[in-house]
């Protein structure tokens, strides 16, 4: 019996990207299901997405990028899927990935698949170029790399990506109040490894934020950094 599998977007005011990533789930895993968490979209995200052919599903107002992965987890579990495949809606990650990140999951190598951008893809190589962070972004990787790293024994390359496969034991775990709801990253990797689920990194494609729009822009980095480092020492604090 074939595995239920469900797309997640979390998506904010991306009425421009979101019929693209639609379009390349379809072409790649044609059998999943796609649910679009509109985020408090101000623009025509929603109805984008619904003539795409999406489920969406939409909060009144703004809550927040872990908020909106929540929001799909608890739907992913409430409708018995099996297995998850999550991406934002921006267009930076490349749809031909996700068989990649699936495979992992189908063939119980591991609960949980994270995409990187920094590892090579095998066949690929040099072909795909090199993803260029801007510089404050990048030494956030770098710390918070080196931190998950050296926590959960395993090399960490890109701890802040948001391309994700999982299983759905993992999905009751991500689906409780222990999972952070605005910047869930290395915090939930250290969380995840200290639960007992096996993690594995696996080559994707992502591309750059064509219109640099982000997360960590402004005072945004400064906060960044200490959030993550109490969500750290407090998952470190729990059983």
């Amino acid at each position: 019996m074939p595995l239920k599998t469900l797309a997640l977007i979390p998506a904010y005011n991306e009425e421009v990207r979101i019929a693209d990533v639609l379009r390349g789930i379809r072409q790649h895993i044609p059998h999943a299901d796609i649910l679009v968490v509109n985020d408090g979209s101000t623009d025509r995200t929603r109805e984008v997405a619904l003539r795409g052919g999406a489920r969406v599903t939409s909060h009144p107002f703004n809550l927040g990028y872990g908020t909106a992965l929540q929001t799909g987890y608890k739907y992913a579990l409430m409708k018995g899927y099996d297995e998850l495949v999550q991406m934002d809606g921006d267009g930076q990650h490349d749809p031909s990935s996700i068989v990649y990140l699936l495979a992992v999951i189908q063939k119980e190598e591991a609960d949980i698949a994270i995409g990187s951008r920094f590892l090579e893809i095998q066949g690929i190589g040099s072909a795909t170029p090199p993803y260029r962070a801007p510089l404050m972004q990048r030494l956030g990787m770098r710390l918070f790399g080196m931190i998950s790293s050296l926590l959960i024994y395993q090399k960490v390359t890109d701890p802040t990506s948001g391309f994700q496969a999982m299983n759905r034991r993992v999905l009751e775990c991500v689906s409780t109040n222990r999972f952070p709801c605005d910047y869930p990253d290395a915090d939930v990797i250290i969380m995840l490894h200290r639960a007992g689920f096996r993690i594995r990194e696996v080559p994707v494609v992502m591309f750059e934020n064509r219109d640099k729009k982000s997360m960590h822009s402004g005072w945004k980095p400064l906060y960044y950094v200490f959030k993550m480092f109490l969500s750290i020492f407090v998952t470190l604090m729990r059983k």
